[in-house]
């Protein structure tokens, strides 16, 4: 495979977007990555402006179509391994979408689209064309949402009985969609963020934690989604209570309107044997409640197989896998790189004609997307029923 560092296109990210600046930081870290070109606006004026104001050089174009388009004719070194999406929800399908077309992998942020016709669609897209797509749901790059995952799937906790999944923030407390800041408008406008506002934003992460740390699917659920901010048209809080695949419980839920919580996103996982207990804001440790036992708390970088809990066969390449020692922190930026580090190994296979797996080990697929997308419209209709329990979709 080749060795040169992989191009990327941006679509979106000008004028103030927040959630492109992580991205990139993290697209360099390896310096296997680079971005190269952007279409970072709707309106092409701003878009080329915006472009010759980037940190660095890269090609500016005034859409995503003409980038797509120039991708076709141009030299094999310049040419796009993958397409980096950051804009709002619903300019998410149309530039995927061509992207696939046009031989580009993609990756996209949450949520995948607006709705589930639209995630229908690019699903099968995607496994017709056999081409790479990742879901940026950033937190499943931390270290310790990979070493939660491998214990709880493991069985070192036994049967899972019960896991709360929460993400908790306080920004939309008031209407700050009224001020005109950027961020809280789109978010809360259902033409362009979709049917659910607090649940779409972040209760898919809360929801996606779950799923990737304990490998269970929710199966049925009750919601209950509230608007406290009078005149917001999308909730701003999100309680869902679920039936998991395994027969266990879990408790899916987001807030916005809690005045001091900043992101604590975090997960607690109850099972025959023992707990978990993880954290976002405390990113770099788990720790683990046992019977009649101290509780164990285990740092990135710091643990040792064969300790009494944690086998002796644990993967080595999970306990070695972290760049920086023990107490030099990582945290947003890392997780990042660790889910882009991920796709650029499936995309460099992808490019030499060799099979790749996008299995969800690593980073959230296309799949993931769907299902985050079938969770919130059947939230939406339990909701509209008072909460009656109602079925998920089966995946497609």
């Amino acid at each position: 495979m080749s060795n040169k560092p992989l191009n990327i296109g941006l679509v979106g990210g000008g004028k103030g977007a927040f959630i492109v600046h992580p991205h990139q930081k993290a697209i360099h870290m390896d310096g296997t990555r680079r971005i190269v070109a952007g279409a970072l606006f709707p309106d092409p004026v701003v878009a080329l402006e915006e472009a010759k104001n980037w940190p660095y050089p890269i090609k500016g174009y005034t859409s995503y179509d003409e980038m797509i388009a120039a991708n076709a004719t141009a030299p094999p070194e310049e040419k796009l391994d993958y397409i980096l999406i950051v804009t709002p929800n619903f300019v998410h399908y149309d530039p995927a979408m061509k992207a696939m077309k046009a031989g580009i992998a993609v990756f996209c942020e949450k949520p995948l689209c607006l709705n589930l016709k639209e995630a229908n669609d690019l699903v099968k897209t995607s496994r017709k064309l056999n081409v790479p797509f990742a879901l940026a749901h950033t937190y499943l790059g931390h270290w310790t949402s990979r070493f939660s995952r491998y214990i709880v799937q493991s069985g070192l906790l036994g049967d899972i009985r019960w896991v709360d999944s929460y993400y908790i923030q306080g920004w939309l407390a008031s209407k700050l969609e009224a001020t005109g800041q950027q961020q809280a408008a789109w978010r809360v406008d259902p033409k362009r963020a979709g049917g659910s506002g607090c649940g779409g934003d972040i209760g898919t992460h809360a929801l996606m934690q779950l799923r990737y740390v304990t490998g269970l699917d929710v199966t049925e659920l009750s919601a209950q989604l509230e608007t406290f901010v009078e005149g917001r048209m999308l909730d701003d809080h999100f309680t869902i209570y679920c039936k998991l695949s395994n027969g266990g419980k879990a408790l899916v839920r987001a807030s916005q309107i809690c005045i001091g919580s900043k992101n604590d996103l975090g997960i607690t996982i109850a099972g025959s044997k023992g707990s978990l207990i993880w954290r976002q804001e405390e990113p770099e440790k788990i720790t683990i409640c046992l019977p009649n036992q101290p509780d164990r708390v285990y740092w990135r970088g710091a643990v040792q197989a064969g300790d009494g809990f944690i086998p002796k066969n644990a993967p080595a390449e999970l306990l070695t896998e972290p760049t920086i020692p023990a107490g030099h922190p990582e945290a947003f930026h890392d997780a990042f790189a660790r889910l882009h580090r991920a796709f650029e190994g499936d995309v460099r296979k992808w490019k030499a004609g060799k099979k790749f797996a996008c299995d969800g080990s690593k980073y959230a697929t296309v799949e993931d997307g769907w299902t985050g997308l079938a969770f919130i419209e059947t939230c939406l209709k339990s909701s509209a029923k008072k909460g009656a329990w109602t079925k998920m979709p089966k995946p497609i």
